[in-house]
């Protein structure tokens, strides 16, 4: 069994992930459900090693057994693509893979908020697409930077660990960085970024002091950034970017944060009654009275702001869980699943 076999078998299947365990037959992802592929053979310790081996080169291989884990890219001759983090379980070598689809999908592909198509058209300030890991986050960003490709004029520049989705230039100028491969760390690269001319900035993920720090300031010298987040809501995402500074920096992140931030966009993927997975999504524009919450540190109030403005966009989680129940996509459980607030989620569908 060689990985054009396992990676072949998740496009059959439609699966996003792939799961190399030992002991166990490769276990995929379909619809959001794990599924173990019994007709390929059970993962030994010495398999795995070898396939994920074969896909390295020798610097990617010394990485991987100095730092345990590593996170790189990988194409099938047939052009799919995938994203791989490579790690050690109880001193054995075990993989994740995500496949990434060849074509960007679309906002209606996405069944995605018509709203959210404003972010794009920004001059400048902050985005962040916000949600739990494997919850679509990197498809979304990817959507978003393709629509400005394909509207705007634009010199777009991503700084991905690694690098998913292809980008081809339309009206735009994208140029694509991997961590490891054209940069050695996102610091660097975020420093360097500014000399780069950019319009537009991708930031794959913004994990640590330094690049929130960075992509801070880079939204405010007047350049558009859409950045990721591993939070749960529009106001945990602000209070966790807040919370990374020292104490006293604060306060002036608060009022930089304010100043900068446009829209935040947290999102689920629901798994479908039939198939597939729907998109819940919470959306929060930075309105004058978000602002003044962000400014006043009273972040707390910020779901109330969130739940009485749909007249402009804003959408609960729960708001759009509703909607997705109550047009017969996603079941009832599976709502309750995906919820922080059930008595809210109970009021919106009109049944417990």
């Amino acid at each position: 069994m060689n990985n054009k076999e396992i990676l072949q078998k998740s496009i059959d299947l439609n699966a996003s992930d792939i799961q190399l365990s030992v002991g166990r037959h490769p276990i995929y992802r379909v619809d959001g459900r794990l599924r173990e592929e019994v007709s390929l053979d059970v993962m030994t310790p010495e398999l795995i090693k070898s396939r994920i081996e074969e896909i390295l080169n020798e610097e990617q291989k010394d990485l991987l057994n100095i730092n345990k884990e590593m996170d790189f890219s990988f194409n099938l001759a047939n052009g799919a693509r995938f994203r791989i983090n490579a790690f050690f379980e109880r001193g054995n070598m075990v993989a994740s893979f995500r496949r990434i689809p060849l074509k960007i999908p679309s906002f209606k592909d996405l069944n995605l908020p018509d709203i959210m198509l404003e972010f794009c058209k920004l001059p400048q300030g902050l985005v962040l697409i916000t949600g739990p890991s494997g919850q679509g986050k990197s498809t979304t960003l990817a959507s978003l930077i393709d629509y400005i490709n394909k509207t705007r004029a634009e010199h777009i520049i991503t700084i991905e660990d690694p690098v998913e989705y292809i980008f081809k230039d339309e009206m735009s100028l994208i140029r694509q960085r991997e961590m490891h491969v054209d940069t050695h760390s996102w610091g660097v690269a975020l420093r360097s970024v500014l000399r780069e001319d950019p319009n537009v900035l991708l930031v794959g993920e913004m994990r640590d002091l330094e690049t929130i720090s960075s992509a801070i300031t880079i939204a405010e010298t007047g350049h558009l950034v859409f950045a990721t987040l591993h939070t749960n809501s529009a106001a945990q995402s602000i209070d966790r970017i807040i919370d990374v500074f020292p104490e006293h920096q604060q306060q002036q992140v608060r009022v930089q944060l304010s100043q900068i931030l446009e829209g935040i966009v947290s999102q689920r993927l629901i798994s479908g009654i039939t198939k597939g997975r729907y998109p819940a999504v919470e959306v929060l524009i930075a309105t004058p009275a978000i602002r003044n919450l962000i400014r006043e540190k009273k972040t707390h109030q910020i779901d109330n702001t969130i739940a009485t403005s749909a007249d402009i966009g804003m959408q609960t989680l729960e708001k759009s869980l509703a909607d997705l129940v109550n047009t017969g996509k996603i079941t009832l459980d599976e709502a309750k699943r995906s919820t922080l607030r059930p008595s809210q989620l109970a009021r919106l569908i009109g049944r417990s």
